[in-house]
């Protein structure tokens, strides 16, 4: 099971004491340890918005890569897909005494929201991935991959949406279609699937509202998924790359 991916943020003591600032009035403390690092703690009682939990995670792993020279993450495969391929792991960030509690909306911590890194390899920037959406989405593959074995291969598509993409025959899957809200405009969303029996939710709208707020001339190679990743602090998970075409933004499978 394989959705197709494709592979920032300096670490400065003003921008942190302002981050402090912010999780301070929402009980959340943060403490400069005497290696120049942060340590992070987080109360569940008034506990902050996602965006300050994404601040506060960012500075422990910005810590960890400075104390260490390498990323607090868990192993993945080369065929992980970008955006599920570098999973923040919290027990380092704690054994290194950066983090003292593990937010509360981590999965980690009984909450919905997998920690993961973008730009790993450059400018890693710490994002979630909102895992009720990735579960069904999930689900919705799995019936996908068991309708395919049971009927020679067939892939249970409805009309095409895009070159090589397709909607969804829920009937063929004895399923009702997937109601799915983006966390980007949490408007309602559809699945598509491509020729090889994946399935990827489609951000086509999403992503034309992040062209026009981006306001500005766009690459034609660019995956524009990573408009929503700079725009949002989650990551397009179960998706395909699109492309510039004609001034729009078009499903692709590279």
């Amino acid at each position: 099971m394989k959705a197709i991916g494709t592979r920032r943020r300096k670490t400065a003591l003003g921008r942190l004491k302002s981050a402090a600032a912010i999780l301070t009035a929402a009980a959340a403390l943060w403490t400069l340890s005497g290696c120049g690092v942060y340590r992070g703690e987080v109360t569940r009682m008034g506990a902050p918005a996602s965006s300050e939990y994404v601040t506060l995670v960012q500075g422990a792993v910005d810590g960890f890569k400075q104390k260490t020279g390498v990323l607090p993450i868990k192993n993945s495969t080369e065929t992980t897909p970008i955006y599920e391929k570098y999973p923040i792991d919290f027990k380092k960030l704690q054994d290194a005494n950066l983090l003292s509690v593990i937010p509360t909306n981590a999965f980690e911590n009984g909450g919905t929201a997998r920690y993961v890194l973008v730009n790993a390899e450059t400018k890693p920037e710490v994002k979630l991935l909102d895992l009720p959406t990735y579960q069904v989405v999930g689900d919705l593959q799995n019936a996908v991959n068991d309708y395919i074995r049971g009927h020679a291969g067939t892939i249970p598509q409805a009309d095409e949406v895009a070159a090589g993409f397709y909607a969804i025959d829920y009937d063929k899957l004895k399923r009702k279609p997937l109601e799915l809200r983006s966390p980007y405009s949490r408007q309602f969303v559809g699945v598509v699937i491509d020729r090889g029996g994946n399935v990827g939710i489609d951000y086509t709208q999403d992503i034309k509202n992040a062209i026009a707020k981006k306001g500005a001339a766009l690459d034609l190679q660019i995956d524009l998924r990573t408009l929503l990743v700079e725009q949002s602090a989650f990551v397009p998970a179960w998706s395909f790359p699109y492309r510039l075409k004609d001034g729009q933004p078009v499903l692709s499978q590279t």
